[in-house]
């Protein structure tokens, strides 16, 4: 913290440091919410599922957009998210706060408004569509920005994370929504376009 000049009002430098705790204890406090959440969830034998889910093509569908991905089918679910999502939304928050919420908010809506428009008969629940959302926006804001240390960032986390990209294809895996993911990446690459450095001009 330090002391502005015109009257010793105190300001806050935004350094890599204090974004990196920022960073680690919003995406972890959102992780807590989902095992919270799951546990509730667990006690109603996952009832919740059926008020909260996505249900494809309806009215009340819509609103479940808000809420879909907060709630899972199990806690297993819940854990294959929880290390993604704190990585991810990590990685993401290291640019600002005003990045990973613009991030998070296309991810979340691509995510459902896919399972609504295209998504199977069944609810739709979990937290994916976010996973694939942010990894999506780090592997392509590099090209967009133009910038050399996320483009290394994205070779790395596609050489590390590259095969969960299988989930966006259709009948890889027949118990996974594979619109939730497409719809989370393509927002994901959305918020990237959306927030690229406008370059000066020549």
């Amino acid at each position: 913290m330090v002391l502005d000049a015109q009257g010793g009002r105190p300001q806050t430098r935004h350094t890599p440091a204090a974004r990196a705790q920022g960073g680690l204890l919003v995406t972890g406090l959102f992780v807590v919410l989902l095992f919270a959440i799951e546990f509730v969830n667990a006690a109603t034998f996952h009832a919740l599922n059926r008020t909260f889910g996505l249900r494809p093509r309806t009215a009340d569908g819509l609103l479940d957009i808000l809420s879909f991905p907060l709630f899972h089918a199990n806690l297993g679910h819940v854990v294959s998210n929880a290390l993604p999502l704190v990585i991810f939304g990590f990685l993401v928050f290291m640019s600002g706060l005003r990045v990973f919420v613009t991030a998070v908010a296309f991810s979340w809506l691509g995510s459902g408004l896919l399972v609504w428009l295209i998504g199977g008969w069944g609810i739709t629940v979990g937290a994916s569509g976010l996973v694939f959302g942010l990894f999506a926006f780090l592997l392509v804001r590099g090209f967009f920005n133009r910038s050399w240390w996320q483009i290394a960032l994205s070779v790395i986390l596609f050489l590390s994370y590259g095969g969960i990209l299988f989930g966006i294809l259709p009948g890889v895996a027949g118990f996974v929504s594979w619109q939730a993911h497409l719809g989370g990446a393509l927002g994901g690459v959305a918020a990237a376009v959306l927030l690229r450095q406008r370059l000066p001009r020549g």
